[in-house]
């Protein structure tokens, strides 16, 4: 090995290239400050490479392919044939184009690019190691987002050819004819709802009653159905313990069941990158989960920050983007606190879930004397045209009429979340969203008509 005997330097040192870390370098560089970004595989990390980006070319793919089993019924005879390198190859395509536009972002900025794996050899330096090369890089302010990786889990060896966690079940080289998917949350949602309409025989297993346990039950009560439909098969209230040769045994009520797949696809989570950072040595706490412990302005330590997954909260890009352009601003020496009134998350599953801000359940739980209504898309008149009825959207709003939580599945309404963390956001009244004009005929009229609801004149439904 060889070691560089003398340091570079940079105001700002930035670990991990994701989202949250381009973005952090970006703001850095744009105020003035020199900064180096550390990645140890490709830019754009996780989220454009094997994650956020790959999922949804899939999505959509097989969304294209499904639409062959349902087309008849709008007078369109289609047929699906599904090649697997193409998709493949279009993936790559895309992800090499997205990723080489961060790339071109950066060098523009004067963001010095360095590859490598950083751990912290003092408070305010760190060994970047590359191959055989060690060398030593010095900061004034560190922001530290290395994200996260998927969970393993004990008796699946992801080392064979039949068992995957969610970063291989994205590069498969041909449709599978049967997948188990251990984890109903939205990862193995979202994965054996694309598998299935690419023609696999999908089962999901989950520990909890019922899928999507993180979300309201009535949000994961429609994409249950959708999942039926599509012959998916659900197993709740099971513990996977371990696969051999594709099949997997299953603990459920103290009795053992064997569920067979061609393949297995681990999907329980996620789990944040801190533990090889040498964080110790540079005086940064981490909590019992191992994420690190940081202030609203993002410090971990006077000169530390850290953004993103390895942070408490929702493992989300955005949330990561978000809390770069705070952490950004610490640094520049401006006063910035990340406190949004909420974070939207969305589950691409089929149908869709975008859900932001408190339910009624969770109002309850904190003395908010809350009012609800859902319209439901049924009513509507774009989910007829698109023969999708399926789901509704659900206002919350507090004692005052003040808009607190929006909720929304059916067809796209991924789409309608922005909306609905803008008026949660910007502490929006009922009235102010039923007096918003909403074009017709969309999707997103169903929220002026929960809005109308909760004011206690709806107008395409019953009171």
């Amino acid at each position: 090995m060889v070691v560089g005997e003398l340091s570079d330097r940079s105001d700002v040192l930035v670990i991990g290239g994701g989202p949250g870390g381009y973005a952090a370098a970006l703001r850095c560089a744009q105020g003035g400050l020199s900064v180096t970004l550390v990645e140890r595989e490709r830019i754009g990390g996780t989220c454009l490479n094997i994650g956020c980006i790959p999922s949804k070319i899939l999505i959509h793919s097989a969304d294209v392919a499904h639409l062959a089993s349902v087309s008849s019924k709008l007078g369109v005879n289609l047929t699906a044939d599904v090649d697997m390198v193409a998709l493949n190859a279009h993936s790559a395509d895309v992800v090499t184009q997205l990723t080489s536009g961060v790339g071109q972002l950066l060098d523009v900025a004067g963001v010095k690019v360095v590859h490598g794996e950083a751990r912290f050899s003092r408070p305010r330096r760190v060994a970047i190691v590359n191959d055989e090369l060690v060398s030593h890089h010095e900061f004034d302010h560190c922001v530290i987002a290395t994200g996260s990786r998927p969970i393993e889990l004990p008796g699946f060896d992801l080392e064979g050819s039949t068992i995957v966690d969610s970063t291989g079940a994205l590069s498969l080289e041909a449709v599978p004819r049967s997948m188990v998917v251990i984890g109903a949350g939205y990862i193995g949602v979202e994965l054996g709802t694309a598998w299935a309409k690419l023609g696999a025989s999908v089962t999901v297993v989950e520990t909890a009653s019922r899928i999507l346990p993180e979300l309201d039950k009535r949000l994961a009560a429609v994409v249950a159905r959708r999942l039926k439909e599509l012959g998916i098969t659900v197993i709740t209230n099971a513990l996977a313990r371990h696969a051999v040769d594709g099949a997997v045994t299953l603990e459920i009520n103290g009795a053992e069941q064997t569920v067979d797949g061609e393949v297995v696809v681990v999907a329980v989570g996620r789990r944040p990158n801190t533990d090889e950072l040498g964080l110790d040595v540079a005086g940064v706490s981490l909590d019992d989960r191992g994420f690190i412990e940081v202030a609203p302005d993002r410090r971990a330590t006077s000169s530390i920050l850290a953004i993103g997954d390895v942070t408490a909260g929702p493992a989300l890009a955005h949330k990561a983007t978000a809390e770069a352009e705070v952490a950004a601003q610490t640094v520049l020496g401006n006063p910035a606190a990340f406190d949004p009134a909420a974070i939207p998350a969305v589950v691409f599953s089929d149908p869709e879930v975008a859900t932001i801000g408190m339910t009624l359940d969770a109002a309850a739980a904190q003395g908010i004397e809350a009012s609800e209504f859902r319209f439901p898309f049924a009513a509507g008149s774009r989910s007829r045209t698109l023969d999708d009825i399926l789901g509704f959207v659900q206002l919350v709003a507090d004692e005052s009429g003040t808009v607190i939580g929006g909720h929304a599945v059916g067809s796209g309404v991924s789409e309608l979340a922005s909306g609905l963390a803008l008026a949660i956001e910007m502490a929006a009244t009922v009235e102010d969203v039923a007096a918003t004009i909403h074009p017709h005929p969309t999707m997103s009229e169903a929220i002026a008509e929960s809005a109308h609801g909760l004011l206690g004149h709806p107008l395409h439904v019953h009171r």
